[in-house]
């Protein structure tokens, strides 16, 4: 059975037949709520403000709980949990950022959810537009002329409403706009004035479900398909490289396919879940970039990172691809690529590019593929299965040794970050369970088995990402009775402590156990390094990146929000009972429970 997210990402068409707007609107806010419940949004963050609060009252009182109002303690928090819930679902949540300050507070939550393609709708309130209506100074300061600037150059489109007839159709076209791939978040500012004036005369909305329907994805030129496939399958020792194919649940299924048929090895890159990690053709980890005679990219916007070796110190580059390796590529290559934002990387040389969403491609990759493949002579039959077998004793030897480095360190204390994650995973294989954005140094993935597409929907995209995104992945999986873990670091909590408020007020069931390393270790280790180049004192490394002296008690702020709690725990003979306790709480209560574990720096 094809498995999917808990909202389908297939759906194309965001309002129902049975759509109606409710009561008459009184105010032009009341027409707005009817607009985002048309569009079929299920939930809106946001931290008040004075600059849309005729649109909060229409949400409270005219939408009444037709859309759940999630409210959090700041800005870049509200944004963070769309993102994840985005992530996901595949369905777009609003955000809505007080005019001008709370949006620029919300700038870097709309900046990482943009390189992470992740739909959020975010609303302003701006103005009012009228000088003779705004109040003396305050609207004066947190206006700003073409409010959307501060945003334009890291979200898909930007516009403002001049007129409540216009409502609909910018809405409807911000929602389109952030659900066409590749997506992303839009801005929309709602005009304070706009809000608060009475509905002198009807506005109709018979048209938002046409307005509204985002168009088809974008299939692949049926000649360069199949060229491609034709160089995938004659290639010797192929290997794929995915990054966010993933986005699309079926995906997951339809690589395993593809590279069982071809014999292909596939290196993850974890954007998003694309390949189950203990499947014997995933070798990541392994040195088979260096070996493959040909390597397909899917839907990946930086091809560098996984096919060049980096040496820190020198920030000097080499290629890990082999001399005259084929490289192939489908994705979206130059689509919706940014005059602004680097997050495209560096041009690697390519052989072949296609230009399509993998989504419609890579069904299609597949049909190609297995015409080509029936049609083998058995010299070939005998070449794909010798290389299969190759990649199966890689897959097994990269494992083999994550098992020796984890056993090596087994009894450290503080506890070793392989040991955290194996006794997390002790608890939680009991469970149908979901990992939000951390890998606790990646070795939950080392551990852990990611055999369904639900189980992750990709990594976290750096300090102050993570427990955001958690947020709103375990609000996309409430109601679910799955297990949503996050394994928590401490400096991103640190950014972000208000967000357990949030966990806590509305009941989300999220398991966090903290990777607490009381540093911000990718950094320590940046300064350790420069010190060992430059001959200055390695022992002075820590200065400015530990987070101790004093230690915050997690487990004691957690507490005070709410939370279930225990820790801090330091013998890795204590971590599964503690991990079994929360997670039953969780299970039992829907409810968030923490535990904090002092750990190994990495």
């Amino acid at each position: 059975m094809t498995e999917k997210h808990p909202a389908s990402q297939e759906k194309h068409h965001p309002i129902g037949d049975n759509f109606a707007p409710y009561d008459e609107p009184q105010w032009g806010s009341d027409v707005m709520v009817d607009v985002l419940r048309g569009l079929g949004l299920r939930y809106v963050a946001l931290n008040p403000g004075s600059s849309f609060r005729g649109l909060h009252d229409s949400l409270v009182n005219y939408g009444g709980d037709a859309i759940t109002m999630i409210e959090c303690p700041h800005e870049k928090i509200a944004v963070a949990l769309a993102h994840g819930y985005a992530k996901a679902t595949g369905e777009p949540m609003a955000v809505i950022l007080h005019d001008l300050v709370g949006l620029l507070q919300g700038t870097m939550g709309v900046y990482y959810s943009y390189i992470d393609r992740s739909p959020v709708l975010v609303l302003g309130g701006s103005g009012p537009a009228e000088h003779d209506r705004r109040r003396p100074n305050i609207d004066w300061i947190h206006s700003a002329n073409v409010q959307g600037e501060a945003v334009r150059a890291y979200t898909k489109w930007d516009h403002e409403p001049r007129s409540l007839p216009s409502v609909q159709t910018v809405l409807a076209r911000a929602y389109r706009i952030a659900m066409e791939e590749p997506r992303g978040p839009v801005y929309i500012a709602l005009d304070a004035g706009l809000q608060e004036s009475p509905v002198t005369e009807p506005v109709p909305l018979d048209d938002l479900p046409r307005l509204a329907t985002v168009p088809s994805r974008l299939a692949p030129e049926p000649a360069a398909l199949r060229d491609l496939a034709e160089r995938l399958c004659a290639a010797q020792r192929p290997v794929i490289v995915p990054a966010y194919a993933g986005r699309d649940p079926q995906s997951f299924h339809t690589l395993v396919e593809l590279a069982e048929l071809v014999g292909i090895g596939v290196v993850e890159t974890h954007w998003r879940l694309n390949f189950p990690n203990r499947h014997p053709l995933n070798v990541t980890g392994s040195s088979v970039i260096e070996d493959a005679d040909c390597v397909l990219f899917v839907d990946v916007k930086d091809m560098g990172k996984p096919t060049q070796k980096l040496e820190s110190t020198t920030r000097s580059i080499t290629s890990r691809l082999a001399p005259g390796a084929t490289v192939l590529d489908i994705g979206f290559n130059d689509v919706g690529i940014s005059s602004w934002s680097e997050d495209y990387a560096e041009l690697l040389p390519t052989d072949l590019q296609v230009t399509a969403d993998t989504a419609v491609a890579l069904p299609l990759l597949l049909e190609e593929c297995r015409r080509i493949v029936a049609g083998d002579d058995p010299a070939r039959q005998a070449r794909r299965e010798e290389w299969k077998a190759d990649l199966a004793l890689r897959h097994d030897e990269v494992w083999a040794g994550w098992r020796k480095k984890a056993e090596e360190v087994y009894d450290s204390v503080p506890v070793s970050t392989a040991r955290l994650a194996a006794e997390v995973w002790e608890v939680v294989q009991e469970h149908d369970w979901v990992l939000t954005a951390g890998t606790a140094a990646e070795w939950a993935l080392r551990t852990w088995d990611f055999d369904a597409p639900h189980r992750h929907p990709g990594k976290q995209l750096g300090t102050a990402t993570q427990i955001g995104i958690s947020l709103g992945v375990a609000l996309a999986h409430k109601g679910t009775g799955r297990l949503v873990v996050d394994l928590q670091p401490d400096g991103d909590l640190m950014f972000d402590a208000g967000a357990l408020w949030v966990a806590s007020r509305y009941e989300l069931p999220l398991l966090v156990v903290m990777f607490n390393n009381r540093a911000y270790y990718n950094d320590w280790e940046h300064q350790e390094r420069l010190a060992r180049q430059r001959g200055t004192p390695v022992a002075r490394a820590h200065i400015g990146m530990a987070i101790d002296t004093p230690a915050p008690d997690f487990a004691a702020l957690a507490k005070s929000f709410g939370w279930w709690a225990e820790g801090p725990i330091e013998d890795p003979g204590d971590i599964q009972a503690a991990v079994r306790r929360a997670a039953e709480h969780v299970q039992r209560t829907g409810t968030p429970a923490l535990v904090d574990v002092v750990c190994q720096p990495k």
